[in-house]
This record gives C-alpha cells, sequence and structure tokens, in this order.
C-alpha cells in the first residue's frame, strides 16, 4: 500500500458489545481496509473505529460501516454524556501516506453525496472539507443534538445539510464527514465527582477560550468511576503537547484544591505526540503500545505479506 488515509468513524452506541462487533465486521469485509483499533466507553455511549485503506477501498468500507450502524442503532434510544446527532456521529478522513489533505476532501465529499442519496441521511460537511466557514466546527454542527436537531433542520438555513434530505432521519439522524490532520482524543480525571469543575478546567484550557491552541474541551461526569473527566480533542499535538495540557491541567486543579488522578488516550496516537516517559508523565494508567499508530500501521502491513 503506497497510498494510505486514515479514517476515525465515532458510532453512538458503546454498550452493547454484539452491535460494536458486527459494524466492526463490516470494515473488516472489505479488501485493502484493515481495522487498527476499536475504542468503547459506556458512559459517553460511543465507539471509535481507526481504520486505514487506499483512497479506493476507504471510502466502501466507511459506508458499509454506515449502513450497518443505521440498521442497528435507534438515537431515540440513546443517552451518553457525550453530544452527538447521529447513529454515525462523525466519520473523517485522514491522510497518512502518499495522499493529500485535497484527496482526503474529495474523498469525504464522494463518501457525503452517497450517505445522502442512498441512505437519506442529511450530512455535513465539516473540517477541511467543509464549504461553509460556520460548518468547519463540529461544535456548530452539533449544536442541539440530536434532540433539537430535527426541529430546526427544515426552519434555518444555517442548519441546511449539505447532502441528503432537509430533515432529520428518524432514528439515525445525521452525520458529519470531513477531512482533518492527525488529532489525538485525551482525557483527563480528577480525583472528585464535581462535574462543574471539569467544565472549568475546560472553559480555562481550551482555545476557544484563550487557552491553549488547537485544545477543544468539555467537561462530563464518567458515571462508572464516579469521577469528573476533562474531555479533549487535540488537534494540533506539536503546538500543544500533551505533555503540556495535562500540566496545565494539574496546576488549574491545583488552583481548585482537587487532585488529578490518571489520564487516557481514547484510539490510536502519533509515534511523536508521546515524549520520553509519557506513561508516567501523564499517569496513564491504561496504555498499549498497539495504541501507536505507526505500530498499528506496520502491524496490519507485515500481516498482509
Amino acid at each position: 500500500m503506497q497510498e494510505i488515509v486514515e479514517c476515525v468513524m465515532n458510532i453512538s452506541e458503546g454498550r452493547v458489545v454484539a452491535k460494536i462487533d458486527a459494524i466492526a465486521n463490516r470494515i473488516r469485509s472489505h479488501s485493502n481496509s484493515f481495522l487498527l483499533n476499536i475504542s468503547s466507553d459506556p458512559d459517553h455511549h460511543r465507539t471509535v473505529f481507526s481504520f486505514i485503506g487506499t483512497p479506493a477501498s476507504i471510502s466502501d468500507a466507511a459506508f458499509a460501516a454506515t449502513t450497518k450502524a443505521m440498521a442497528l442503532i435507534d438515537l431515540t434510544q440513546h443517552k451518553g454524556v457525550h453530544p452527538r446527532i447521529g447513529a454515525v456521529d462523525v466519520i473523517p478522513f485522514v491522510p497518512v501516506q502518499g495522499v493529500s489533505m485535497d484527496l482526503c476532501v474529495k474523498i469525504a465529499h464522494r463518501l457525503a453525496e452517497r450517505i445522502g442519496r442512498e441512505l437519506q441521511i442529511p450530512v455535513y460537511l465539516y473540517g477541511e472539507a467543509a464549504i461553509r466557514p460556520a460548518c468547519e466546527n463540529l461544535a456548530h454542527i452539533r449544536e442541539g443534538e440530536f434532540e433539537k436537531l430535527g426541529g430546526t433542520i427544515a426552519q434555518n438555513p444555517s442548519r441546511k445539510p449539505d447532502f441528503g434530505p432537509n430533515r432529520i432521519h428518524p432514528t439515525a439522524g445525521g452525520v458529519a464527514v470531513g477531512a482533518r490532520p492527525t488529532l489525538i482524543a485525551f482525557n483527563v480525571y480528577l480525583e472528585s465527582s464535581e462535574v462543574e469543575i471539569a467544565r472549568g478546567i475546560a472553559a480555562t484550557i481550551r482555545e476557544r477560550g484563550g487557552g491553549l491552541p488547537g485544545v477543544r474541551a468539555l467537561g462530563f461526569h464518567i458515571a462508572h468511576r464516579n469521577q469528573a473527566q476533562v474531555s479533549m480533542n487535540v488537534t494540533n499535538y506539536r503546538q500543544s503537547s500533551l505533555v503540556m495540557i495535562f500540566d496545565r491541567i494539574c496546576s488549574e486543579a491545583h488552583r481548585l484544591k482537587v487532585g488529578v488522578d490518571s489520564s487516557e488516550i481514547v484510539g490510536l496516537v502519533p509515534h511523536d505526540a508521546l515524549g520520553e516517559n509519557a506513561v508516567e508523565a501523564l499517569r496513564l494508567k491504561v496504555f498499549d503500545p498497539d495504541q501507536i499508530l505507526e505500530n498499528c500501521i506496520g502491524r496490519v502491513l507485515e500481516d498482509r505479506k
């Protein structure tokens, strides 16, 4: 494989293993597409599938997984702490090797048109693939989430989808399809169950609030741990390293007289985003070397020889 594209599909199911496995099997069934990692969270009620493929195969694998998720997930019965608009919430394409961002944008546009036309799901283009400036940011697309999107999609011109019907799908909702650089999903757990503390720290460190560049942050309560969590997407880890972010959260927590318990990386992470002694420095209680993107890619390419 000289040309490699990564897809990091997020679905709104993090609890029923049979559903997650059925969607994963749709990805695995496509030649020249390889599932690298599955990461599920029951409180977020969300699963992240990271898979790679050729520019030709990656779109077909994503479409097959979307079709299966649409059949299995009913958002009217879904409750989780993470914002979402769809059974398949986001489908980003990331250039990995031998491909440009422009090609990933074209892949995103083709898939968005196909989902809208064949599955009758409203599709919003985001990130580098956005054709409207407001939709570059996922927060704008997710405003009001699934529950409110149905009431605004037809009335508010800014909520009109880029592809598909101008109405929400009754059980699958909508979906955001995009292209972007590498993103790291990074969570930090506090020694507190007070979600307002996590939300306050998130507001301080996020770029939009004048905090760290390339950091998007929210605060959640994670019920199964009874802990508050600062949940982040790091869009520029070279500018704001994970250690820098973690240290900033520790400082803010100390100011608020709260301890920091641990952190976690959700899904995959590039090798150069981890400095020396990253496990200790970030208090990563659970980390597998197979979470390193380059390790995963190397393993699947070796296996196919």
